[in-house]
């Protein structure tokens, strides 16, 4: 096998957590999110696996038009909106949907030409004070979009969650019911058709399904994790879509009081066997995580030791059986999810995944399990 650490998107497992997710959500139109590289996993592999997906969201215009670019067709949400006059134009012509957050965003409708066809999200702030309209503006965002007749505009309704990751958390609710406040004074606008609703990231999917809108945002459940700290991802019926995995390069027999690695930071009680693997914090690996973190080898979980290098580690593999140069190890995916490993690097997963770096290859398979 190549001595090299590399990345694996499983493509059957994504397809089979998006399927999953529109059940969970009684089929709701589900948008897959797939902002900051498909958060790690690779913007166009993930979006050319999923070409039934109802819509793919991003944050910025550049990740939309990649898309575009790569022969996407299905319809893409810009969910930071646009900055410019010339970035509107361009979601016009790319034929992209616009998130509106703020003031400036509705004044650059006003300059499109007359008859223009645009889709846009109204982003309102029911209590995450991070983009949207607050919820008394709704009666003044209200009237200037009743200025835009000219434009042909499709209008939904969006909010973010902030907590829906803390299932006894009152906030969740207390959120939805103000966006259904709002949706009430802004149902003139669209005469007798009802504006499209969009509630739900991956917590509220999982967490709040009485919570129910016209649309939900698939980001990290769509990836086989859970957002949840006391509940696995397979307790939902996902499956994990990344998996980080390397190689033995080395053996080194230790004996006892010798150190390992930079600082001496851990020392062998007994004469130990230590295999080093290629990868390291130049790979993304975290270089904080401490002594005793586990890696997958030989089905085994064995203990790094010491600190995380730049390009290698090291892990005590001793009692372990058939162990030598090119034996293959997991640092997270199926076997070790990437839950844990962030929790013990005391992040999120979210960080764990987007910070693979480019360095690292990635390959594309499909599974076998069903």
């Amino acid at each position: 096998m190549t001595l090299s650490i590399r990345a694996s998107v499983d493509v059957e497992a994504l397809s089979r957590n998006y399927i999953r997710l529109k059940a969970l959500a009684d089929g709701s139109n589900t948008m897959a999110v797939i902002k900051a590289n498909a958060y790690g996993h690779g913007l166009v592999r993930v979006a050319k696996a999923l070409p039934n997906a109802d819509a793919f969201g991003v944050a910025r215009l550049d990740e939309a038009l990649a898309l575009r670019d790569a022969g996407i067709g299905n319809r893409i949400v810009l969910l930071e909106g646009v900055s410019s006059s010339a970035d509107l134009t361009a979601a016009v012509q790319f034929q992209l949907d616009c998130v509106v957050h703020e003031s400036s965003q509705l004044r650059m409708l006003r300059d499109l030409p007359s008859a223009t066809r645009l889709r846009v999200w109204l982003k309102f702030d029911t209590g995450m004070n991070r983009l949207g309209f607050r919820c008394e503006e709704a009666t003044d965002v209200h009237r200037y979009l009743q200025a835009l007749r000219a434009q042909s505009l499709e209008v939904h309704l969006m909010t973010h969650f902030a907590c829906a990751d803390e299932r006894e958390n009152s906030a969740t609710r207390d959120q939805y019911a103000r966006l259904q406040s709002v949706q009430q004074k802004l149902a003139s606008f669209n005469g007798a058709r009802r504006m499209p609703v969009s509630v739900s990231n991956s917590a509220g999917i999982l967490g709040w399904p009485d919570l129910r809108s016209d649309w939900v945002r698939a980001g990290l459940a769509l990836y086989g994790i859970s957002p949840f700290a006391d509940c696995k991802a397979a307790n939902f019926g996902l499956t994990p879509v990344m998996s980080l995995k390397t190689a033995v390069i080395a053996i080194r027999d230790v004996p006892v009081s010798e150190s390992v690695g930079y600082g001496a930071a851990w020392r062998a009680e007994t004469r130990s066997a230590i295999a080093i693997l290629a990868g390291g914090y130049g790979d993304g690996i975290p270089r904080r995580l401490p002594t005793g973190t586990p890696v997958i080898i030989n089905g085994r979980r064995v203990p790094i030791v010491g600190r995380v290098s730049m390009d290698m580690l090291a892990v005590d593999v001793t009692g372990v059986p058939d162990v030598g140069v090119g034996t293959a190890a997991e640092f997270w995916g199926p076997s070790l999810p990437v839950e844990e490993i962030a929790a013990i690097a005391g992040t999120i997963p979210y960080e764990i995944l987007c910070g693979v770096s480019q360095r690292v290859p990635f390959e594309r398979v499909r599974s076998q399990s069903q």
